[in-house]
C-alpha cells in the first residue's frame, strides 16, 4: 500500500491503496463517487469513463498509481448543479432511457466539446463510438451534443471550469 496523491474534480486528495487498484474502485469503494459506473470491466463500453488531464479515459482497468500527480474528473465535477451544457442538453433532450451509461456517455460528449466547439455528425460519431448504450439511445445522445455546442457556442474543458470556482 502507498499513498497516491492526485487532483479529484478540482480538490488534492490522498489514498491509500495498493497502486494497482482500478482508479474506478477507489472513486466508488474508496472516495464513494458512485457515478461513474461499472459497465464491462474490459475498457469495451465507456461507462467508466472520466478524464484524467481533461482526456476522456476509461478508469476500469487504469492502475489507480498511474493518475498519481495528475488531474481526473468524474461526472459529480463535471459542473455544479448540472449545469454544464451538455449536462443540460442531456435533460432537455430526454437522452436517459435506463441511465446507467449515461456518466460515461456525458463525460466523453464533454470532452469532444470541450475540444471541438462544433462538432460534424462524423465527429460525434467517431468520439462517441466506444461508449454503449444498451438502451440505443445514441439518437438522443447526438440531439444533445448538437444542442450543447448550439447553446454554449463553446464548451469549457470542465478542469478549466472548475478552476473558476
Amino acid at each position: 500500500m502507498s499513498s497516491i496523491q492526485f487532483k479529484l474534480n478540482n480538490h488534492p486528495v490522498a489514498v491509500n491503496v495498493d497502486g494497482q487498484t482500478p482508479l474506478l474502485w477507489v472513486l466508488r469503494d474508496t472516495l464513494g463517487l458512485t457515478g461513474t459506473k461499472y459497465g464491462c470491466g474490459v475498457l469495451q463500453c465507456g461507462a467508466c469513463t472520466v478524464h484524467i488531464d481533461d482526456e476522456p479515459t476509461r478508469s476500469c482497468q487504469l492502475a489507480i498509481e498511474t493518475v498519481a500527480g495528475k488531474r481526473v474528473t468524474t461526472i459529480e465535477g463535471l459542473a455544479e448543479h448540472r449545469s454544464h451544457p451538455i449536462q443540460q442538453a442531456w435533460i432537455a433532450e430526454q437522452v436517459p432511457q435506463c441511465g446507467y451509461c449515461q456518466s460515461g456517455q456525458i463525460m466523453a460528449a464533454a470532452a469532444l466539446l470541450a475540444k471541438n466547439p462544433s462538432p460534424s455528425d462524423r465527429d460525434i460519431e467517431l468520439a462517441m463510438r466506444g461508449n454503449l448504450c444498451r438502451c440505443g439511445t445514441y439518437r438522443r445522445i447526438r440531439r444533445a451534443i448538437r444542442r450543447a455546442a448550439s447553446a454554449s457556442g463553446a464548451a469549457a474543458s470542465p478542469t478549466a471550469q472548475n478552476r473558476g470556482q
